[in-house]
């Protein structure tokens, strides 16, 4: 009997999001198990559980820049930081959904391209014209896309699935739920893996 899927939260204006997302499937496949993704926004989570985000504060803003870039290269993650941090990531994610509704594996690879993007290349995913030029780059129908990150039918899809995580007791990104236990933060990999190897602990 195959075993349940490691559930990967992310938002796509999460640096430990985008390190997380390169690491998870590999340490998933080799303890026999899938990763089902869902984009969600991490301002609603955040309001959720009446917190801010790290960079937010000027005490944590520098350490966390810095910690960002440290952390991709302990992980050996290209990383270069945008010119612009956070942004609104909403259609990126409303494709995600729209993308996901027809094939997770496409939804998927649409999540990789985008965090790539903006955390290598500083594509900036709030913008209309970047987005557009990004789907094209991914093979994409890009006025599909943009069709799709305006219909209303997934704006309430990912205002569903945000109210669906932080019912599930998600309030940040990266989160990752197996077997029904929450880990949160990309530093939770030894933990993650452990799990997946020899169960709870």
């Amino acid at each position: 009997m195959s075993q349940a899927p490691v559930e990967f939260y992310f938002d796509f204006s999460s640096p430990y999001s985008y390190i997380a997302s390169e690491w998870v499937e590999a340490i998933s496949a080799r303890h026999g198990r899938t990763v089902r993704w869902h984009a969600i926004l991490l301002g609603a989570t955040f309001q959720a559980a009446e917190l801010k985000s790290p960079v937010s504060h000027p005490l944590k803003r520098e350490y966390s820049v810095a910690d960002f870039q440290r952390s991709a290269r302990f992980e050996g993650v290209p990383y270069v930081a945008p010119p612009q941090f956070p942004i609104p990531t909403q259609n990126a994610a409303r494709v995600f959904w729209w993308l996901h509704a027809q094939d997770e594996a496409s939804a998927a690879a649409w999540a990789h391209a985008g965090l790539r993007a903006y955390f290598t290349r500083g594509v900036m995913l709030s913008d209309a014209g970047s987005l557009r030029a990004l789907c094209v780059e991914t093979g994409l129908d890009a006025p599909a896309a943009e069709a799709a990150w305006s219909d209303p039918v997934w704006k309430e899809r990912l205002k569903a699935e945000n109210d669906a995580a932080i019912a599930a007791g998600i309030f940040g990104a990266p989160a990752f739920v197996i077997d029904g236990e929450l880990f949160w933060g990309n530093d939770r990999k030894p933990q993650i893996e452990r799990w997946l190897s020899s169960g709870p602990f």
